[in-house]
């Protein structure tokens, strides 16, 4: 499989970004990577915005390869997606795919559902798909980023 592939199977389409796009996207993510930290939230909450944080990261990567997801499965196919674009060790994408099912079920069904224990390892994943992100499209696609200062 491929982005390509996914493309001709309707789950991407294409997509032209831009600098602004990428610097929006990833401001998203730089904003809910600070607002995950203020421990007079919810467990439930942090893991909800750092979840956040991490899929902002997956779309700035996916909108630099030149596609976004289409709506069916969107959330799925944004980290899935991150085979082809960042590359991670596919248990990063396991965990992250398994925090999205779990941000389902805290942000839908169950409250109080989520440890403060999983809210820092959604963190911590986020921290770190973000750092991945940037460094990725400064080596793919360096004209969507300004210049590192």
């Amino acid at each position: 499989m491929s982005l390509q592939s996914w493309r001709q199977n309707s789950w991407l389409v294409e997509h032209a970004t831009s600098p602004e796009e990428i610097t929006n996207l990833l401001g998203l993510s730089d904003r809910d990577l600070a607002a995950c930290q203020v421990e007079q939230l919810s467990a439930d909450w942090r893991f909800a915005i750092a979840y956040n944080a991490g899929l902002q990261a997956a779309t700035a990567a996916l909108a630099a390869a030149g596609y976004r997801a289409t709506r069916d499965n969107h959330h799925y196919r944004v980290i899935q997606s991150l085979e082809f674009t960042t590359a991670p060790d596919r248990r990063v994408i396991d965990t992250f795919d398994g925090f999205r099912k779990k941000r389902n079920i805290s942000s839908y069904d169950l409250a109080g559902s989520v440890s403060d224990k999983e809210a820092g390892e959604m963190l911590k994943l986020a921290i770190s798909l973000r750092g991945d992100v940037e460094r990725w499209i400064r080596a793919t696609r360096p004209e969507l980023l300004k210049p590192a200062i």
